[in-house]
């Protein structure tokens, strides 16, 4: 036999128990966000990461990480560019033939505001059963007030406003 000895397996190649999170790992926080003067999609985006759980270390892509968010002051929000508060349309079907019905930003903003919010998100989040149980976890409420006092909500600063050089 010869004397030689064995290479050491480098540290980097060394296969380990890799860890799998479920939704029992993940301890679930309450976010408040105030929506006064913030930019629908901007907004839209940030909150779908908050509750699909992409902030987290413990993240895992199919299974429901995210924290509860309640957004509050709904009404207050900023649609961005070419008069799109009066351009866009959101479309409602009620199962009757021609029974489509069509409303702008503008009338959906003083009709139902958190159907505003609550639709920007959902065309943000990735389909499926998942997304029916993390859309679950979204309140959004027009006003200042909401009930959910009670779970202590950490507020959560987003920064979704544009900002514009203003011309001197």
């Amino acid at each position: 036999m010869s004397t030689e000895t064995k290479k050491k397996p480098s540290p980097i190649n060394v296969p380990g128990p890799t860890k799998h999170f479920t939704r029992e790992d993940s301890q679930r926080n309450w976010l408040l966000i105030d929506a006064a003067g913030q930019t629908v999609g901007r907004l839209a985006t940030e909150i779908s990461r908050l509750l699909r759980g992409k902030h987290k270390p413990t993240y895992t892509k199919h299974d429901d990480a995210g924290d509860f968010v309640v957004v509050i002051n709904a009404k207050e929000l900023n649609f961005v560019g070419n008069d799109k508060v009066k351009k866009k349309t959101y479309y409602k079907h009620t199962g009757f033939w021609g029974h489509l019905k069509k409303r702008s930003a503008l009338e959906l903003l003083d009709m139902a505001p958190e159907l505003v919010v609550e639709n920007a998100v959902w065309g943000m989040m990735s389909g499926g059963a998942l997304k029916n149980r993390m859309m679950k976890k979204l309140k959004v409420y027009p006003g200042a007030e909401h009930p959910h006092k009670a779970q202590n909500p950490v507020p959560h600063k987003v920064e979704t406003r544009r900002t514009t050089a203003k011309a001197k």
